[in-house]
C-alpha cells in the first residue's frame, strides 16, 4: 500500500545541515586521525548519501527539503545544489550549532508563513549518520503528529535529528534550548532537561552512532593495511 501523498502546501520540511566537503573545512576531529583529504572524501560521501535519502522523502511527497550549508558561498552552493537536483539551499550563517539550528527553524517557519502555507513540523538532520534511511525520517515525522519534539540520540551524547511540531513553532515565543554546551557529551541530556523544564512533550528515536572519530569508522576500515581509501568503506 502506498503512502498517502500530502498536499504540497501542507507538508513538513526536512532541513539538512552540512559542511562543505573541502579539505580542512570539515570533519576536524577525523582529520587529525586520518588526514584532511580522507576526511573530506568521507564528508562528501556522507553528504551525498543523506541527500539521496531526503530526496526519496520528497519524491514520495512526505516532506519538502532544504539544505543549509556551511563553508561555501551562496553562489557556489546554488551551483552545487543544481547538480544535486536540490531546489532550495541556504547558508547556515554565523554562530554556534545552537544558533544555527534556531535560525533554520525560525527562517523555515517564517518562509512557510509568508507564503500562506499551513504551519507544519520542521526536522533538522546532519550528515554524520551513514545508516540513516528514509524510514528513520518517516518515523520522526509520524511522531511529530502527536508529540511536540522528537530527538534522534547519538552514542556520543548528542543527537542526529531534532524535530519540532507546529505547536512549538507557531508561535515560537522563546527558544527553550539556550545555554547548551554544543559539541560536548551533555547536549542530549541538557536538551532533555530543558524540554522537561519547559514541559515539552517529546519522544526519542533509536540511539545511533555518529561518524566523527577513527573508531567510528570501524565498519569501513581496512584493518589489513590500516589505511583509508575511497573503496575501503561503503555507505
Amino acid at each position: 500500500m502506498k503512502n498517502k501523498i500530502s498536499s504540497p502546501k501542507n507538508i513538513p520540511t526536512i532541513v539538512l545541515m552540512t559542511k562543505w566537503h573541502a579539505i580542512n573545512r570539515c570533519k576536524s576531529r577525523l582529520s587529525k586521525e586520518i588526514g584532511a583529504i580522507n576526511a573530506a572524501k568521507i564528508q562528501e560521501k556522507l553528504t551525498n548519501h543523506t541527500i539521496a535519502v531526503i530526496k526519496q522523502i520528497k519524491k514520495e511527497g512526505q516532506a519538502d527539503i532544504k539544505i543549509a550549508i556551511d563553508g561555501i558561498g551562496i553562489k557556489a552552493a546554488k551551483r552545487w545544489a543544481r547538480l544535486k537536483m536540490v531546489e532550495e539551499i541556504v547558508i547556515q550563517g554565523p554562530g554556534n550549532l545552537g544558533i544555527k539550528m534556531k535560525r533554520q527553524f525560525l527562517k523555515t517557519h517564517s518562509e512557510k508563513t509568508i507564503s500562506n502555507q499551513v504551519s507544519k513540523p520542521i526536522v533538522l538532520i546532519g550528515t554524520d549518520l551513514p545508516s540513516i534511511s528514509h524510514l528513520d525520517l518517516i518515523q520522526a515525522l509520524e511522531i511529530l503528529n502527536h508529540k511536540e519534539m522528537v530527538l534522534g540520540p547519538s552514542i556520543d551524547g548528542g543527537y542526529w535529528l531534532i524535530g519540532l511540531s507546529k505547536k512549538l513553532l507557531n508561535p515560537l515565543c522563546s527558544w527553550p534550548f539556550s545555554g547548551i554546551e554544543w559539541g560536548s557529551d551533555k547536549v542530549l541530556s541538557e536538551t532533555i532537561r530543558l524540554a522537561n523544564l519547559n514541559k515539552i512533550d517529546f519522544e526519542l528515536l533509536q540511539k545511533r552512532n555518529d561518524l566523527d572519530n577513527l573508531v567510528d569508522l570501524s565498519p569501513w576500515l581496512n584493518y589489513k593495511n590500516f589505511q583509508i581509501s575511497a573503496s575501503s568503506y561503503q555507505l
